[in-house]
């Protein structure tokens, strides 16, 4: 199963493995009854940090340049099996990678490539945009358009926006346009359709993209009008991970992305998106209503 995983979802899993074996291992420190802290598990590993250690079973780090460090752990949690221990230094192996993403990661905000990474090996992805259209059914001119009105007030540049445009389009192929593609369904607040981006020949064009995607049937997407009930204030996305545990993904005012498995907070978002489905317009209405936006 984990040679199937791309380059993010090896490190998801391996740094899983790795917590529990830490939280589970026989104690070292007096008054507890089983585990290790991070501060144990690293003592006496000179090229490891707690930060290190936490960004690692967060799946965002591996052990590719000290391979003894994973190894120097896991004899730290008791792991006698070699079995599993040969199994976990394969998972941390590179394995289908994320080249790709390199020539990007110098205009991407914090978090952003672990994200972009976790969202190739989602299943389903469910998001919800209050006011602008959520970004895998952007178009191109939609995507330019949208970070240039942006450009002065964050003081980007010109390749700062062609960078990001590219990545964009490169998502939305490497998820929506694949042999396996992402089940995706995406509920837009009615102002994400009404705000205008770019010009009008701009957002006639991004409502006909919405309609074909829309028809596609590994696509859904929902309009929640002005005059319905419960709204998120904020954006998100929920990543269907298969087998590993379930993110959210949600961003902060300063930019960044940050991502959670925490079940509690995984169910409280879900509960989120299932009240808006609840109350937005279906699939067939929703298709109505753009394919008339855009023949005005």
């Amino acid at each position: 199963m984990a040679a199937k995983r791309g380059a993010t979802g090896r490190r998801l899993e391996l740094g899983i493995q790795l917590k529990q074996l830490r939280e589970n291992c026989p104690p070292v420190e007096e008054g507890r009854a089983r585990g290790m802290t991070r501060k144990a598990a690293v003592r006496g590993l000179k090229a490891l940090s707690e930060a290190s250690l936490a960004r690692v079973e967060n799946g965002e780090l591996n052990f590719r340049r000290n391979v003894g460090d994973l190894r120097a752990l896991l004899k730290k949690y008791s792991v006698t099996d070699e079995e599993l221990v040969d199994q976990l230094i394969d998972l941390n192996r590179d394995a289908p990678n994320e080249d790709w993403l390199t020539q990007y990661r110098s205009f991407m905000p914090s978090g952003m490539p672990h994200f972009v990474g976790l969202e190739a090996e989602a299943t389903a992805i469910s998001a919800y945009h209050p006011t602008v259209v959520y970004g895998l059914l952007q178009t191109e001119a939609y995507a330019k358009a949208l970070f240039e009105v942006q450009r002065p007030v964050e003081d980007t540049t010109a390749e700062f926006i062609q960078r990001n445009v590219e990545l964009r389009m490169e998502r939305k192929r490497r998820v929506l346009h694949r042999a396996d593609p992402v089940r995706l369904r995406v509920i837009l607040g009615e102002a994400a359709l009404r705000i205008p981006v770019g010009d009008d020949e701009v957002m006639r064009d991004q409502y006909r993209e919405m309609v074909r995607l829309a028809k596609e049937d590994h696509v859904s997407i929902q309009l929640l009008p002005f005059t319905r009930g419960y709204r998120s204030s904020n954006d998100f996305t929920i990543l269907d991970l298969g087998e590993l545990p379930a993110r959210v993904q949600t961003d902060n005012a300063w930019g960044a992305v940050s991502t959670s498995d925490k079940r509690r907070e995984v169910d409280r978002f879900t509960r989120r998106f299932d009240a808006m489905v609840g109350v937005a317009l279906g699939l067939e209405a929703t298709i109505d209503f753009l394919e008339e936006l855009a023949r005005k």
